[in-house]
């Protein structure tokens, strides 16, 4: 790769270093960070357009406030790339360093972050929180919400600009409105961000007004003059006001521009090309999802509901065929629920699409408005593995926070047909709302447990004696290779697909006592409050020994998944020695 050269930020190593510099090295500079960050997204994978949209805003922010002291909440922060490389980070820009930082503000990292954060529309509610303990405290000090006009549409935001526009001391709200949230922007309040944007600020409807706010637009938001001086007039400001600032999402890069949903977090790409370093082969749920809904709508009331990721899903298709049976609901997953659960009680089929990380969001419409109804609404889970990622971004917790929830019934699918059965069940039964947790280790194929999942019934993949594995959902490959492993050690085990998370499938556990005298399960999860847990419950006044393989109770954070499989035990070399240990 072609050696970056970057001499003007070379010479930056904190704040106080970009006050250094005059208009025209920052506007240097700024380019200069945006090759950085094309760099190592190409190479790793990142969020993209965020970054390359708000570098001068990033610039500005640090040439005339005085951080720490005046502080700077990211929301999501997934567009704190340039902050990181401002604030002593730049190394994490730098090949062979790129593991060293996380994609999110972090303030394990530095004194210039001040929460890990990685869900959406948090920013406003965390900074009044800042201002109120400065307040209390009677310090001083500037402090800033940074929310990009996507991340307005969680109900989050609304509670904090109600209680933020009622103080009478230094809060700053910037709205970063690039037209854009993962997707296209989902929701009435959009209408009256474009009036502002049309009229630059005039327009008689001004929502942030509405909430007690000062307000001030600024149109070009990627010119440093500009912001910079816009960011003076506004410092030490005695109340709330909003700076409500138009960019560009992916500026810099012309690809990330014309595509900006793609360039939202890519993959590792070519620069020079856009194009995938990998790209997508074979069958995905996603594509599978896609052709079930396309097919299934003709014979239902059917609906598809998302909250602003219809990509993990492949929901854009279903959208352009049926766009009357589609509602992205923008980010606002507690609304996604809600809205699901009126539909169901009106004889509507509703599917609504959630990552497991996102889901959590909603525990208390789950709980409330779903179980509680008892509506025959579906949910489908995807992203729910142990992973390599962010901690902000685990999806280890889903098995754990849905199996509290009474007349949900969890389903956990491990084939495609699995799938497919699962789907046209939950979609015909009438009696409670099921959630589906979609298999994260690629698509595999199979005869499916069953087609009426009304009563719990595990599939004996395999009848042996002495041990059986019970491997859930996306782990039965993993399960198959421990029982091949075993059989190598002279041990035929049992192999179960469960199938059924929230349901104990009494017969086959109770026949399982006559002839075997280990029962091991393996989830893709945590284990405190998950599957192995209640299996083991189910055996606790009985002889029979179970060994549970799965997450530790923990949020990792950027580790190589292999040292986690290690960690927990999840290689079929470990499980296996784990069970001739017991036997």
């Amino acid at each position: 790769m072609t050696e970056i050269k970057t001499p003007i930020l070379d010479t930056v190593n904190g704040p106080e270093d970009v006050k250094k510099l005059d208009l025209d090295q920052l506007t240097i500079m700024a380019e200069e960070m945006r090759q950085l960050i094309l760099r190592k997204d190409s190479a790793v994978g990142g969020h993209v357009g965020p970054n390359l949209g708000d570098v001068e805003l990033t610039i500005a922010f640090h040439d005339v406030f005085e951080s720490p002291k005046d502080k700077i909440v990211w929301d999501v922060s997934h567009q704190s790339y340039a902050h990181k490389m401002l604030t002593g980070r730049k190394i994490g820009f730098m090949p062979g360093h790129y593991d060293e930082i996380s994609g999110y503000s972090n303030q394990h990292e530095s004194k210039h972050d001040f929460f890990t954060v990685g869900h959406t529309s948090t920013s406003i509610a965390l900074a009044v929180g800042l201002a109120q303990a400065r307040d209390l405290k009677h310090e001083s000090g500037n402090v800033m919400a940074f929310i990009g006009d996507g991340a307005l549409s969680g109900g989050l935001a609304f509670e904090a600009l109600n209680n933020g526009g009622r103080m009478n001391s230094n809060l700053i709200v910037l709205v970063n409105d690039n037209g854009m949230s993962i997707d296209e922007n989902q929701g009435s309040l959009y209408t009256n961000l474009a009036e502002l944007r049309i009229t630059e600020g005039k327009a008689r409807n001004n929502i942030f007004k509405s909430f007690g706010f000062d307000y001030r637009y600024i149109a070009k938001g990627n010119d440093l003059a500009t912001v910079i001086a816009a960011f003076k007039e506004v410092k030490d400001i005695d109340h709330p006001i909003v700076l409500h600032v138009h960019t560009q999402k992916g500026r810099g890069y012309q690809p990330a521009i014309d595509h900006k949903m793609a360039y939202h977090w890519r993959t590792p790409f070519d620069l020079a090309t856009g194009a995938a370093k990998t790209p997508k082969t074979g069958e995905d749920y996603g594509d599978v999802i896609a052709d079930y809904l396309n097919h299934k709508t003709a014979d239902a009331p059917l609906v598809a509901i998302n909250a602003a990721i219809p990509g993990a899903f492949g929901l854009k298709a279903f959208e352009a065929q049926h766009p009357d049976r589609y509602f992205d609901v923008g980010i606002a997953e507690q609304f996604s629920i809600t809205f699901t659960a009126a539909l169901a009680s009106q004889g509507i089929r509703p599917i609504v699409f959630h990552s497991s990380t996102f889901l959590q969001r909603a525990y208390d419409q789950l709980v409330h408005d779903i179980a509680i109804n008892d509506v025959p609404a579906v949910i489908v889970v995807r992203s729910g593995r142990i992973s390599d990622g962010d901690r902000t971004h685990q999806g280890t917790f889903d098995i754990d926070y849905l199996s509290t929830i009474p007349n949900l019934k969890y389903l956990a699918p491990a084939t495609k047909e699995d799938v497919i059965t699962m789907l046209d069940w939950a979609l015909t039964q009438k009696e409670h709302p099921v959630a589906i947790r979609i298999p994260e280790h690629g698509v595999t194929h199979g005869t499916a447990i069953a087609t009426d999942y009304s009563d719990s019934h595990y599939q004996v993949l395999e009848k042996g004696q002495k041990v059986a594995i019970l491997a859930l959902g996306g782990f039965l490959n993993l399960g198959q290779k421990v029982q091949a492993q075993l059989q190598a050690q002279g041990i035929t085990a049992t192999l179960i697909n469960p199938g059924f998370i929230t349901d104990y499938d009494t017969e086959t556990l109770t026949d399982l006592k006559a002839d075997h005298t280990l029962v091991v399960t393996l989830e893709d999860g945590s284990l405190e409050g998950g599957f192995g847990e209640k299996i083991d419950r189910f055996y606790s006044a009985s002889a029979m020994k179970v060994l549970n393989f799965g997450a530790k109770k923990e949020f990792t954070d950027n580790e190589p998944l292999t040292e986690i499989y290690q960690r927990y035990h999840l290689t079929p070399e470990l499980i296996v020695k784990d069970i001739l240990a017991q036997l």
